[in-house]
């Protein structure tokens, strides 16, 4: 029999009634004959009424006993599916983090997988039983507590997938699949049916909230195909894998927005060798991601570094750097808050020539201006007023007609009698 695991996030385990309703369709896979383990998320907005209750106690918590509290949330809704599934007829068993052998890196609250010894997890799926394992948490060498940060259960899935060598990993969501552009801001967004490792990453990395980054790296590092779909139907949702079937003239597969941004220059920097590292090695040891880094010549000898955090780190972004500005020689520190980043994917963008003036001049048609402008071999990212967000998202899918699909003959057919249809993939290029 093939194993399958079945990822559900917060949304799909919100209440009984939807935790019933993921017994049902993890006995249906059961009953179709396949070995089924199953991870979960804490149900709802659990984990925010966690982080809420720590802030009522202390405005400073600990990171290990946060470690501890917040991963009590899959812990509840385990064990609920479980009794879900027993109640219908199928033998289960629910597993913490560490029952199921997550060994984590150490880190208390954005841990990652150092290992997945899924021994319990195959001795229960060996006797036909459903293992369903909390997503988002492990313990390290010593036995403590860790979580692997937002979005961390996806990671748990794919990494046991991979553990397993499971037939599949299906990541059960609200939404129906991967889609060229969030449809709340793009009403005629397109629903893709396949799209690569590489471009899912630069998408969740971006702000395309569908996949945790992490997740996607896991299943690329080893080869797990990974199926995005709604848990609410049972329709087929989008692929993440290694090579796809190619749609004809498809250069970008899809816009990521991510707002909730702060722009951070640090002005009339000495123009020396190691002034770049000092910065952002003090930035690094304060765990603090760091994207759009753009380093401007002023005039002979100095230079201006900017570069984006995520607002919320904004803060301890500045308290790392006010005493660093003077040390280092630079003149000021400058911050801007309510700035967004929009960004288009696409593999096929590495050879095809005009898509950044595309982009620009999209955005350029709606009185956008741009701040600061990003680029690999797949995507494009600029900074904007956040304001403008979803008005450059809607324009730049109108530019690149993304709600549309122009398709490859088949069968000698004429093109122009088949550019019309929608959602067919053309086979066969090479």
């Amino acid at each position: 029999m093939a194993i399958i695991v079945q990822k559900y996030g917060g949304t799909s385990v919100g209440n009984v009634e939807r935790i019933y309703n993921v017994a049902r369709r993890v006995a249906a896979s059961v009953d179709e004959g396949h070995n089924v383990a199953v991870v979960v998320s804490a149900m709802g907005d659990t984990t925010d009424e966690l982080v809420a209750l720590a802030k009522s106690v202390t405005a400073f918590p600990s990171e290990r006993e946060m470690a501890v509290l917040l991963s009590t949330g899959e812990q509840v809704t385990v064990a609920l599916l479980a009794m879900a599934l027993q109640s219908l007829g199928y033998e289960a068993s629910s597993f913490t983090g560490p029952q199921a052998g997550v060994l984590t890196d150490g880190s208390k609250l954005n841990s990652r997988i150092a290992a997945f010894d899924a021994v319990k997890v195959k001795e229960t799926l060996a006797l036909g039983k459903v293992a369903v394992v909390a997503g988002f948490q492990g313990a390290d060498k010593d036995g403590e507590i860790n979580t692997l940060g937002r979005g961390g259960s996806d990671t748990t899935a794919v990494a046991l997938a991979a553990a397993l060598q499971a037939h599949s990993c299906e990541i059960y969501t609200d939404v129906d699949g991967v889609y060229t552009c969030d449809p709340r801001v793009v009403r005629d967004a397109r629903k893709l049916d396949e799209i690569t490792y590489d471009e899912m990453l630069e998408l969740a990395s971006l702000g395309a909230k569908v996949l945790h980054p992490r997740a996607v790296e896991c299943g690329k590092e080893h080869g797990v195909v990974i199926h995005v779909r709604s848990s609410f139907h049972y329709e087929p949702g989008t692929l993440v894998k290694e090579e796809i079937d190619m749609e004809k003239g498809t250069v970008i597969r899809g816009i990521a927005c991510d707002a909730g941004q702060s722009k951070i220059a640090v002005v009339g920097v000495p123009d020396k060798p190691g002034i770049a590292a000092r910065i952002f090695s003090a930035i690094a040891n304060a765990c603090i991601s760091v994207d759009l880094i753009v380093q401007s010549i002023r005039r002979e000898g100095e230079n201006d570094i900017l570069f984006t955090v995520c607002a919320d780190d904004l803060p301890k972004t500045l308290a790392v750097l006010e005493p660093l500005v003077e040390e280092v020689g630079a003149k000021e520190l400058f911050h801007q808050n309510s700035v967004a980043k929009v960004s288009i994917v696409g593999s096929g963008m590495a050879h095809s020539a005009g898509v950044a003036a595309g982009m620009f001049q999209a955005m350029a048609a709606e009185g956008i201006n741009i701040e600061i402008i990003s680029t690999s071999e797949i995507k494009i990212t600029c900074l904007i007023s956040e304001d403008r967000i979803d008005d450059a998202a809607r324009a730049i899918h109108r530019h690149f007609k993304l709600a549309d699909v122009t398709l490859c003959p088949e069968d000698g057919s004429d093109e122009s009698e088949i550019s019309g249809r929608n959602n067919r993939v053309c086979r066969g290029i090479q």
